[in-house]
């Protein structure tokens, strides 16, 4: 029997794939498969962006190595996108790119704990995150999160888990997988305790470009002074823009965590791919107006979703916001997982299980409702009023 390191032998398999093969199984009796497994952009790019990606990708002069921190023009543009939101200085020396934002947690995870640390998440949680920190060998402290309270978490149960040697807060908003946004006042609170603490916030914003329109900024975190000491942001352009298969993320902190991700990078890709960042350097500024019409296609899913969850009110609605819908199932005791392969397999319907997503969450089901069309989703309710166990 081979040798493997037990800190990955004992990780479960990628659960994406596996949720893919129950759907290979659908014969088709209940119409199309509808596809809610990942939160990948259910329309395509911009037809700008795919040129740009063109051009780039055909330039030489992207084919050597780039800075470890990322393109400057990148970085200039997005420090200058997120002053803008947060109507807070920042700098493209607060940035840097990353292949992806799971990579960008990474090494915000490698940069801050070590060996043995403790890490705090919510629970439920990104279930990439956890495995990140698992594999690293980090311990994790969970905060529970309040089915009633829309599965935000409640700020007590923050104060309590912050004892002296956590290292870092992972919160992630709008949030995956329950969809729940965190209210600015809330996240204000938390940081506070995290500063007292001497403890890192990790601010997972891969969704916030689709926060409704009158959302208004989603926190004032980035005008507290000091703040580059316990906080960094990540973010995913794969979501905004329609390209996951480019892998590009980006990290906004202090210099001083910039300094030591470009360490982390160095060894793990040197630099995120070249050409998707000069496209979306020019994207960023052009596609503004397509963006805020994605945000309003998104939202008119949501609402699709919502309306077809009134319908059956045997399924509860748990929680929704940005790309994630949290939904209970009607099915007792029964496990999330096969709620989840019964769905794929009789209603043609792909999902992913609670259980993935920490402890306790038997009884959820994670819906990735960006990735359908106003549509499709509304022959949901006859799936899953139809669904027996």
């Amino acid at each position: 029997m081979p040798d493997f390191n037990p800190l990955i032998a004992r990780l479960s398999p990628p659960p994406i794939p596996s949720v893919l093969a129950w759907a290979k199984s659908y014969d088709g009796t209940k119409g199309p498969l509808i596809d809610l497994s990942q939160a990948v952009p259910g329309y395509p790019p911009h037809p700008d962006m795919l040129a740009w990606l063109s051009e780039m990708a055909g330039s030489r002069r992207y084919t050597s190595y780039g800075a470890i921190e990322g393109e400057d023009v990148l970085r200039e543009a997005y420090a200058d996108h997120v002053t803008k939101i947060y109507s807070a200085p920042v700098t493209a020396a607060n940035i840097h790119i990353t292949s992806g934002a799971n990579q960008a947690f990474m090494c915000l995870a490698m940069a801050v704990a070590g060996y043995g640390d403790t890490v705090a998440m919510t629970n439920p949680f990104y279930f990439n995150q956890e495995t990140t920190l698992s594999m690293l060998g980090i311990r994790q402290a969970l905060i529970a999160c309040d089915p009633q309270k829309s599965f935000l978490p409640d700020i007590e149960a923050v104060k309590a888990t912050l004892v002296p040697g956590v290292k870092a807060l992972v919160i992630v908003t709008p949030n995956n997988p329950t969809g729940a946004v965190y209210p600015p006042a809330l996240l204000r609170e938390i940081f506070m305790l995290c500063r007292q603490n001497g403890t890192w916030l990790i601010l997972d914003e891969t969704y916030r470009d689709f926060l409704s329109d009158d959302a208004g900024s989603p926190h004032d975190l980035l005008s507290i002074p000091g703040w580059e000491d316990h906080l960094a942001l990540t973010y995913s352009f794969s979501k905004s823009y329609c390209i996951p298969g480019h892998r590009l993320g980006a990290i906004t902190a202090g210099e001083a965590m910039v300094d030591q991700v470009a360490k982390i990078m160095d060894n793990l890709q040197i630099c995120a791919p070249r050409s998707p960042q000069a496209a979306i350097a020019r994207a960023i500024p052009a596609l503004a107006d397509w963006r805020s019409a994605n945000r309003i296609e998104i939202a008119g899913r949501a609402k699709a979703l919502k309306d077809v969850m009134s319908g059956i009110p045997q399924w509860g609605l748990q929680a929704i916001g940005a790309y994630f819908a949290y939904v209970s199932h009607p099915f007792g005791a029964t496990r999330s997982e096969l709620v989840a392969e019964k769905l794929a397999r009789q209603a043609g319907v792909v999902c992913l299980p609670g259980v993935y997503f920490g402890e306790g969450q038997e009884k959820y089901l994670r819906f990735a409702f960006a990735n359908a069309d106003a549509q499709t989703i509304r022959q949901l309710e006859a799936r899953l009023k139809a669904l027996s166990i």
